[in-house]
């Protein structure tokens, strides 16, 4: 048997790390790798461009663990450059593979397409530089395994993007395989000549709390942790709270989840239960403005403990070398529940709340300070929820979860169209793992997708992958005329923060769907109802759309609401 070529190897790799298929956009560079994609046995998922295809293998890796996008050189890396970056911020670990030129171009400095006709050829790779935690240019058969293999390695370890460049003329050169026979492993985990010593004095703190809680952000699914902090929740039973970019990642059904802690914006009581702990468990923090509420969520340095990638920090006070898999398996090892602080009573504090059509009048407007927990009904365990920058990423921060149920919100990057290729590739993702029986037991699950027609009309044309692959998403648009979430900042009468008024719910036909998809418009709570409990709706297994008109000033009860509302006294309304 002949060695692996090069693209043989690279896709073989994908596969074992659990990738089955591979988001991107053919280019004449990269033409000969994709030949390699569908025998390696992944799944090629072509795009309308590339920056949706680096929008979906997003989504993808953060249900699935890993994703790959394929583009070719200039054009097409540099379209996708926004995701990559959004990946990088937000930790999603995709694989971003480039067809380049071949390396006798390259050596000769040719003057070719997509170059700036200069014979550079380096300047994209070191602009994915700055976006990734680790690069690769394959130039070598004999060291490609090696390189491969520690690209792929650095994207698992970090949970951010990598950059692997793939000549022409490298696509088809012979490799060794013998590496194949070993899995990718992580780094193995040193005993730090401190753990004993900071085991000690968290328990310590710990012990002593008499009012502690629990903050749980989104970088706990980076960090490998989400099952360590979910035992620690439920042995404790001290309120916990989550983050914009945490929530949907605990069991929110626990009586002692209490949702997302908002700074600020919470109630007094809330607000004065939190600043008096004297113990704050902080687990992967991410304190960007737009995830802290504008940095008023971020406990008190004296009373917290927070947990990173490689640290612990007590209050600033920061202790090296400790990862948090380690730290927090220790910490559970060594927690003694007959010295813990004990709530008895169990404080007055709020959950999520669900809303049911028999509390609202069916032939009134749909609001949006009740439209989220009514649409919370329709969650079922294991669905996808995705809201859109915008009103929809607000409003989806309320909704009451079922168990299993992953939530994307707008957290630091906040690029507006990404949910919408995002929940195609989610949705790969989910059917995958329920194929696989990998999917906490569940075998029925939707994506839906709550998305604005601004940001709608961005990413509009991956409707059409969504229905060429038979997902399961359900679409609800949030047709409030325009950016509301710019003119809660600033323009709310300003023409820029219009946009044209499209005929959305023919988007499923022109993109190809059948002439049975079910499309849908509400205005009133009672056209919202019925849409809800139609079969179609609830139980399809492809795409079908509902459109959900609302006021253009209309915003979720919190900080875009409060904006809108002075603009609106400024103006004398």
């Amino acid at each position: 048997m002949p060695p692996l070529k090069v693209a043989e190897y690279l896709f073989r790799r994908l596969r074992q790390l659990g990738v089955d298929s591979v988001h991107g956009v053919p280019g004449d560079f990269n033409l000969t790798l994709l030949d390699y994609v569908e025998p390696a046995g992944l799944r090629w998922v072509g795009n309308a461009n590339e920056l949706n295809a680096a929008y979906a293998a997003d989504g993808y890796a953060r249900i699935k663990g890993i994703g790959a996008v394929v583009t070719t050189f200039g054009v097409g890396e540099l379209s996708a450059v926004n995701a990559i970056a959004g990946a990088y911020t937000e930790r999603a670990p995709v694989v971003h593979i480039v067809g380049t030129p071949s390396r006798e171009l390259q050596a000769g400095r040719k003057l070719i397409h997509h170059t700036f006709n200069d014979g550079e050829f380096g300047r994209f790779a070191q602009i994915h530089a700055q976006l990734t935690v680790a690069q690769a240019s394959l130039r070598d058969p004999r060291t490609s395994p090696e390189q491969i293999d520690e690209v792929l390695r650095q994207c698992l370890l970090h949970s951010r993007p990598v950059y692997i460049e793939v000549p022409v003329d490298m696509v088809d050169r012979y490799v060794a395989d013998d590496r194949l026979a070993v899995a990718i492993s992580q780094p193995a985990v040193v005993p730090a000549q401190t753990q004993d010593e900071v085991v000690a004095r968290i328990v310590e703190r710990i012990n002593s709390a008499t009012q502690p809680i629990i903050l749980v952000d989104g970088e706990i699914r980076p960090l490998g942790i989400v099952d360590e902090v979910q035992k620690l929740v439920n042995t404790t039973n001290w309120p916990t709270w989550t983050t914009v970019f945490g929530k949907g990642l605990l069991d929110e059904t626990k009586p002692n989840f209490h949702g997302i802690y908002r700074g600020t914006y919470e109630t007094a009581e809330v607000q004065g239960f939190f600043n008096a702990a004297d113990l704050v468990l902080c687990f992967g923090p991410h304190f960007s403005s737009t995830n802290s509420y504008f940095y008023t969520t971020i406990p008190k340095p004296d009373s917290a403990i927070f947990f990173t990638d490689t640290e612990v920090k007590f209050g600033t006070d920061i202790v090296r070398d400790i990862p948090a898999k380690l730290i927090t398996h220790l910490l559970l090892q060594n927690l003694d529940l007959s010295r813990i602080h004990q709530y008895n009573p169990y404080p007055s504090l709020p959950h999520d709340q669900l809303l049911s059509f028999s509390e609202v009048d069916g032939s009134q407007p749909i609001t949006q300070d009740k439209l989220w927990r009514l649409l919370a009904n329709f969650l079922r365990p294991g669905d996808i929820v995705l809201g859109e920058t915008g009103t929809a990423g607000y409003g989806v921060r309320e909704m009451a979860l079922p168990p299993h149920t992953r939530v994307f919100a707008p957290v630091t990057w906040l690029s507006i169209g990404y949910m919408l290729p995002g929940a195609q590739g989610a949705a790969l993702a989910q059917e995958e793992l329920i194929a696989s029986s990998k999917y906490h037991g569940i075998t029925d699950a939707r994506t839906i997708l709550l998305i604005g027609d601004g940001s709608f009309q961005m990413t509009a044309q991956e409707l059409a992958t969504i229905i060429s692959h038979k997902l399961n998403v359900v679409v609800f648009l949030i047709n409030n005329d325009g950016y509301t979430i710019e003119r809660c900042i600033h323009g709310r009468k300003q023409r820029y923060n219009d946009v044209p008024r499209w005929r959305y719910l023919q988007a499923p036909s022109f993109f190809g769907a059948s002439d049975d998809t079910f499309t849908g418009t509400a205005r009133t709570w009672r056209e919202l109802e019925d849409a809800l409990s139609n079969e179609a709706v609830s139980n399809g297994k492809e795409l079908r759309m509902v459109e959900v008109f609302m006021d253009r000033e209309d915003a979720p009860t919190g900080p875009l609401s409060m904006l809108i509302e002075k603009q609106q006294a400024s103006d004398g309304l």
